[in-house]
């Protein structure tokens, strides 16, 4: 029980891995994931697009990508990505830390674009016949109106998805980060083999909770809001109108 313990809460090595975890093993992390949402829900909102689109010219390829980077394993994505980089030999993706945000950003671009996807279609067919009785195209339907409401109704959706990437990050150390470019994982990782005890990969363990438990909370108080916000409209809409001198109208 004694080695059990000692195994998991050695405190020292705890206190001597923690610097390292909350400077940059901290840093790198929230960046590599920082960066990959953003370029991901950039091109998420295009196979978004594409997926909807009347056209089975852009149907298909957005489908193709959509289920080969949904159905492989994170970890074989962020491998293939890397070696197939690598092996191009392109200058400004030499060192692996923007191939790793390149494949999490490919990998989660499939889900991104599968929540848009579903966001977008959630929105009241109304809506588009309304602006095209206004005169605009369809284009500009989606852009300014159609799109801004489906992103606001999956907002729950995409912070659970950055909560996905944080984790998949730890992945990243297959390609072969150097030191200063290590995220919280490999710190942990590697001052575990060192030591040859498992606390640094506790204290890791705790740095993840440190920043996906508070992101989890915000998703439930913002599909909470949400939720009311939508069942103070319905009541709104349901509730008869009274004219001025207070009688049913």
């Amino acid at each position: 029980m004694n080695d059990l313990l000692r195994n998991f809460f050695d405190w020292q090595l705890i206190r001597q891995v923690l610097p390292d975890l909350l400077t940059y093993g901290l840093r790198n992390t929230l960046v590599l994931a920082i960066l990959s949402s953003l370029l991901g829900s950039v091109i998420g909102m295009v196979l978004a697009v594409m997926g909807l689109s009347h056209r089975w010219w852009l149907r298909l390829p957005a489908r193709v990508y959509t289920d080969l980077f949904r159905g492989l394993p994170a970890a074989l994505t962020i491998l293939m990505v890397g070696e197939g980089v690598f092996s191009a030999q392109i200058g400004w993706l030499e060192s692996p830390y923007p191939v790793a945000i390149l494949a999490l950003s490919l990998m989660s671009a499939a889900y991104i674009g599968e929540i848009f996807r579903s966001g977008i279609q959630s929105v009241e067919k109304g809506q588009g016949e309304a602006c095209r009785a206004l005169g605009m195209t369809h284009g500009q339907a989606l852009r300014l109106v159609v799109v801004p409401q489906g992103v606001r109704r999956v907002l729950p959706a995409m912070v659970n998805q950055f909560i996905a990437i944080i984790k998949d990050s730890s992945l990243v150390y297959f390609l072969g980060l150097v030191t200063s470019q290590r995220e919280l994982f490999r710190i942990g990782q590697d001052s575990s083999v060192a030591t040859g005890n498992l606390s640094p990969l506790l204290a890791t363990g705790l740095c993840y909770l440190l920043l996906t438990v508070p992101l989890t909370h915000l998703v439930n108080h913002i599909d909470r809001r949400l939720r009311e916000g939508s069942r103070r409209a319905l009541v709104a809409d349901e509730a008869p109108a009274v004219n001025a001198e207070g009688a049913l109208a």
